[in-house]
């Protein structure tokens, strides 16, 4: 570990302390029956307990009580024993009281308990941290302009839902992106040269169609705004294909990069009635698709192509599934290993040559199967870890319960006087900020027309846990951190020869890049190919997809940037233990894996 890296995480760690012990509910409170009492309930967590069907708050600051005993506890059964859930119970004129007609299809709290377990490969799930999220209020006693930055990012993200991904690049003028960008350039979290948790930015410090919504690491603000591994594919066995067909080869089968198409236009929870029914924890029915017009019945597929195509891959993938694709694609493309340990793995470039190859290669051993292994391995110990930052530590709002503590204070509902004053100041400053960003969702038509609740992508909002730290951004972390420590991240996607390839740079290549066809009916069937300025780098491609998947959640309502930008960050300390402890049994041939970090930085893990 390098310097640099040993003080930024006991940054991290102090900083996970610090809020555990000052930022908490529980912070100076007198015995148990008070540990979570008074107003701070209503910047946290709370959905799946009982809320009143007027203002959306919770009605009993009893349940949080209840639900953070249940957690501390550690056990599940807590949860139904002595947890009152929301579509169970009912508020009415005498409180919260049993539900008379109580629906058996409710959601169920996710893996509260899971961030206690120990593990045997890694660091346990405790070992691992985050800093606060951005508070309602900052130290100098206002509301806080990263916070308020990051809402309307997510507000911003529900209004662009269907505007084409091709837009989202240099030299593009699309009206709908650029009043976004120039309603976020007005707030002072970018005119003070962002404080916090940093976005890309041009050379003049702002957000433009090329670096808006981007990311923070290496690479990402290159080329296209999707990560390639999200579109292209590879030849089949026997070389036949191309990549722009989008079919990625698993052995014999073929797996289609296409998602169906969810109705444009279709948002959820912009009226009061379902936000609260949301909230209870109630499940509401499936969202819509746009059919195939066929026999199938199936929805109509394409490309990604607008983010909420990519609200609707990060809705339903299996968590490690974007990374598992992209060890397809690479291990089919031949593309090599990281130089210091290639010859071992016996598919590398070392292996290509006559001059290289060896008698013996890898296989179990850092090759195919080793790599496939962990690349999926390293998601059930983000899961645990995120589940420990979220439940035991953060217990963080969701966006849609943050935007709907606004539109009560449009609606001038009673609320807690801290709440209704930090909410106000928060209103008046996305009112105003270039035409204001709540004007424009206030604007947007349909039901809930007028109101400043957040257009959800998902009929059920949020997962039914607490949004601070990301899973899929943890998970995006470690996966992508064990593929950059195995493949060379300096490689480049090339065409040479008519194959397309990512590959060291050698003379002849041209740069090549892909984006989904132009949005039309029907989708088009192939990719669109185009020669870029520069070469697109394994390194940035990988980055691009953690923050493309990470950020896909944002664009449906569910997460803020902070979830992205923290969590990515612990769960490449996650697959850095236990590429460490990997290196550890193996003391015959020396090698080095050397990756690069999220930050820049590269870590060398290697046989000592």
């Amino acid at each position: 570990m390098t310097d640099r890296r040993q003080d930024s995480y006991a940054v991290r760690v102090e900083a996970a302390e610090l809020a555990r012990s000052r930022n908490h509910p529980n912070h100076q409170a007198n015995g148990d029956e008070q540990r979570y009492a008074g107003d701070q309930y209503f910047m946290s967590f709370t959905k799946g307990l009982p809320h009143n069907p007027d203002t959306g708050l919770l009605e009993d600051p009893q349940d949080f009580v209840e639900f953070r005993r249940a957690i501390d506890d550690g056990f599940i059964d807590p949860f139904s024993d002595r947890v009152r859930h929301g579509a169970l119970f009912v508020v009415g004129a005498g409180g919260v009281m049993p539900d008379p007609a109580p629906t058996n299809d409710f959601r169920q709290w996710e893996a509260p308990t899971a961030g206690v377990v120990f593990e045997l490969e890694g660091p346990d799930a405790q070992a691992v941290t985050m800093p606060p999220a951005p508070p309602l209020v900052d130290a100098s006693g206002n509301v806080n302009p990263e916070l308020v930055f990051e809402m309307a990012e997510v507000y911003e993200l529900a209004i662009l839902r269907d505007q084409p991904f091709n837009d989202f690049e240099t030299g593009t003028a699309n009206a709908d992106i650029t009043n976004s960008i120039a309603r976020l350039n007005a707030l002072s979290y970018i005119t003070n040269g962002q404080p916090g948790r940093p976005r890309k930015v041009d050379s003049a410090g702002e957000l433009d169609p090329q670096t808006v919504f981007r990311g923070s690491s290496p690479g990402v603000e290159v080329g296209p705004y999707l990560s390639q591994f999200l579109l292209i594919g590879n030849t089949d066995r026997n070389g036949n294909g191309s990549v722009d067909q989008g079919l990625i080869t698993y052995g014999v089968l073929h797996i289609d990069q296409k998602v169906p198409l969810a109705q444009p236009g279709e948002d959820y929870m912009r009226e009061m009635d379902d936000y609260v029914l949301v909230q209870r924890g109630i499940r509401p029915g499936p969202e819509n698709y746009v059919p195939d017009g066929g026999a199938s019945s199936r929805p109509l597929r394409r490309f990604i192509s607008t983010p909420r195509d990519l609200a609707t891959y990060v809705h339903y993938d299996a968590l490690y599934e974007a990374y598992l694709n992209a060890c397809i694609i690479l291990l089919e493309m031949g593309t090599p290993f990281d130089p210091s340990f290639d010859h071992l793995s016996g598919v590398g470039a070392a292996a290509s040559s006559a001059s290289t190859r060896r008698n013996a290669g890898g296989f179990a051993l850092y090759g195919g199967p080793h790599i496939l292994n962990l690349v999926t391995e390293v998601a059930t110990r983000a899961l645990k870890a995120v589940r420990f930052q979220k439940f035991n530590n953060h217990i963080r709002l969701r966006p849609e319960a943050l935007a709907a503590r606004l539109e009560l204070v449009r609606l001038g509902l009673p609320a807690p006087p801290a709440l209704i004053s930090s909410m106000g100041t928060f209103r008046g400053i996305l009112e105003n900020n270039s035409g204001g960003t709540l004007n424009a969702i206030a604007a947007l038509p349909g039901v809930g027309a007028g109101s400043y609740f957040l257009p959800m992508a998902f009929p059920e909002g949020s997962p039914m846990h607490p949004a601070y730290g990301a899973g899929h951004a943890t998970v995006a972390g470690a996966c992508v951190t064990i593929l950059k420590a195995f493949f060379d991240t300096s490689a480049v996607l090339a065409e040479s020869g008519g194959t397309v390839t990512f590959k060291r740079l050698s003379s002849g290549d041209t740069p090549i890049a892909f984006r989904a066809p132009a949005i039309s009916n029907p989708p088009g069937g192939t990719l669109d190919a185009s020669t870029p300025d520069e070469f697109l780098t394994l390194e940035g491609e990988l980055n691009k997809l953690a923050a493309n998947i990470s950020i896909g959640r944002d664009m449906a309502g569910v997460h803020y940037f902070t979830d992205y930008y923290d969590s990515l960050r612990m769960g490449e300390e996650i697959a850095i233990g236990i590429l460490e402890e990997q290196a550890l049994t193996y003391s015959t041939d020396p090698f080095v894996l050397s990756l690069p970090t999220f930050d820049g930085d590269v870590r060398r893990i290697g046989s000592r």
